[in-house]
């Protein structure tokens, strides 16, 4: 697997980062085989600006070939580069799964509840050789885009924005439509599996099932009879 990580792309008046993620992801995929877009929640604290959530967006390619980092990444910076928003302080990254190490998986865990730096990041970036850039305004992007590589390996963490064709189905949808449409299982938060019935969503809005253990999972909530779908960070 590859991951391609954007990070702080945007500003208060623009489109967030993850809908860039969704753009890049599509022009990616006229060339490789996108598995989803995932998002990343990092930590809010008084000294990290962010523009309204401090997330971090990643794209899963489905290939192992290390040839191909350089190409994706040229790619992604070019999407960036022609969307940049001022304002912002985009960071990109590109790694392949072996790439990925505890180290990194650690850093990604902090990126969470800790106030990092961009030097921390780029010295992981380097010793791990990673491609990684800062491409506009203060860099500071490059801190969430390499917590996100580790978080999105990890594979329980965040939610997906994109997989197989979800953002096609809104509001209400049967649970068998929900599984072909890329969905790997239903559950209840208190762990029940879903096999059937109709799953409730925000009538303009697709359901936003999470990465646990390799799988997307769907969590929904039961609330007056009904079963609600769950977003959850």
């Amino acid at each position: 697997m590859i991951y391609v990580c954007v990070d702080d792309t945007d500003n208060l008046k623009s489109r967030g980062t993850g809908q860039l993620a969704r753009t890049i992801a599509g022009k990616l995929s006229k060339n490789y085989s996108v598995l989803g877009v995932t998002r990343h929640q990092l930590y809010v604290h008084p000294d990290i600006p962010f523009t309204s959530h401090n997330s971090c967006a990643v794209i899963h390619i489905e290939s192992d070939d290390k040839e191909q980092i350089d190409n994706i990444f040229e790619t992604a910076k070019k999407e960036i580069y022609d969307d940049f928003i001022e304002g912002s302080d985009p960071g990109l990254s590109v790694a392949l799964d072996s790439q990925i190490l505890p180290s990194l998986i650690a850093y990604a865990k902090d990126a969470k509840d800790t106030v990092l730096t961009q030097e921390k990041a780029r010295t992981l970036a380097r010793n791990l050789n990673i491609r990684l850039e800062g491409l506009g305004g203060s860099e500071d992007g490059v801190i969430g885009s390499m917590a996100g590589l580790g978080l999105a390996f990890a594979g329980n963490d965040g939610r997906f924005l994109q997989i197989g064709n979800i953002r096609d189905l809104l509001g209400p949808q049967p649970v068998e439509k929900l599984i072909n449409a890329g969905i790997d299982a239903v559950y209840t938060l208190n762990g029940q599996l879903v096999t059937e019935g109709i799953i409730f969503n925000d009538e303009n809005k697709s359901v936003k099932p999470c990465p646990v253990k390799g799988k997307c999972i769907l969590f929904v909530d039961e609330n007056e009879g009904r079963l609600v779908a769950v977003k959850r960070n």
